[in-house]
């Protein structure tokens, strides 16, 4: 990388935001300027990163210009880059967005730079890359190399164990909360606003809004941007559920291939640990497999309990899981710009 970008990072008190300034200065980002923006409540807020202080300006529609900015990072909701992604494009900016909002725009490109690399290339048309959704992400870095491994994958099924810190941090300090209240003997008293009901001792079979269909917001979107990612044709159900875990988010997958695939359990480890940033922690003897309480704070994610199926030899289990604030969505959005860097430099 030849020279500095000037980055800005919209959300940037916010859970993914702090995260996306750690991963800059882990990943020796090459940084110019750095501005972090927020809403009026946020704004004033010192952030540090790569050894400097920044102070947090207040997002408006006319912050980006004469700013110089290469690169934005939205985390601060869907309405938020509704609104604000297209003045910073304007400005020339190119606006990496963590939300939902753009993912299925077929002028955007939805990236995982380890699957679909070659789509960065498409920001030209709206200035906007869209970061898919965090249990999206872990997911479809495991497909991948068993995609590629029996030239193609027919069906997922999958159930999510989502921790809260995929509401934010309302979501985590609302656990954190509740517990206490619970250890204080006064758990029915503590209120709830993060989640439709409590937390602490529980899990939720809902995430997002109802619909139409019988399932969720979050379940259909882990189906249409598997397959957008992917440029697939893969039939997935997911059932999406909120479990009082703190970070890192879980996930049973069962892959069905054709049926002329006979599923080989050892292939199957090989290809997933070469796959780039995927690591395969798969010894059931001796108790290791991949927890939330391990991944936590790491850019990989991590796979185990892998089986063929005991009636089907084309159907493959097994267990997923990463950090969700780091692969799931900051990292993630890193490997992104980094990717669009190595690329405009050519």
């Amino acid at each position: 990388m030849s020279r500095a970008y000037n980055i800005a990072v919209v959300g940037a008190t916010g859970a993914v935001g702090e995260e996306i300034f750690r991963i800059l200065e882990e990943q020796q980002f090459p940084v110019g300027e750095i501005l972090p923006l927020s809403s009026a409540r946020g704004a004033g807020t010192e952030i540090e990163c790569c050894g400097r202080r920044f102070v947090t300006e207040e997002l408006t529609e006319t912050v980006f210009e004469g700013r110089d900015i290469d690169i934005a990072f939205f985390s601060a909701g869907g309405s938020v880059s509704a609104r604000y992604a297209p003045y910073a494009v304007e400005a020339g900016t190119v606006v990496i967005d963590n939300t939902s909002h753009f993912r299925m725009d077929p002028k955007v490109p939805l990236v995982v730079p380890e699957i679909n690399p070659e789509d960065i290339e498409l920001w030209r048309e709206t200035g906007i890359i869209a970061n898919p959704n965090c249990s999206t992400i872990q997911m479809v870095l495991a497909l991948k190399p068993l995609y590629d491994l029996y030239g193609g994958i027919k069906r997922v099924d999958v159930s999510t164990y989502q921790a809260t810190s995929g509401a934010g941090k309302s979501g985590m300090e609302e656990l954190v909360r509740q517990m206490q209240d619970f250890f204080a003997f006064k758990l029915d008293e503590s209120e709830h606003s993060a989640f439709l009901h409590q937390i602490a001792l529980n899990v939720i079979p809902q995430i997002d809004s109802p619909q139409p269909n019988g399932y969720t917001r979050e379940e259909m979107k882990m189906v249409n941007e598997t397959n957008k990612i992917m440029h697939a044709d893969i039939a997935v159900s997911a059932t999406c559920v909120r479990v009082p875990v703190l970070r890192s988010h879980s996930e049973s997958v069962t892959v069905t291939f054709d049926e002329n695939v006979e599923v080989d359990v050892e292939k199957v480890r090989l290809a997933l640990s070469e796959f780039p940033d995927v690591e395969v922690q798969d010894d059931l003897e001796h108790g290791i497999y991949p927890m939330p309480i391990t991944a936590t704070d790491s850019d990989i994610t991590y796979v185990g309990r892998i089986r063929r199926d005991i009636f089907a030899p084309n159907i493959l289990h097994m267990w997923v899981v990463a950090d969700q604030l780091r692969v799931g969505a900051a990292t993630n959005a890193v490997r992104i710009a980094q990717k669009w860097i190595e690329m405009e430099e050519v």
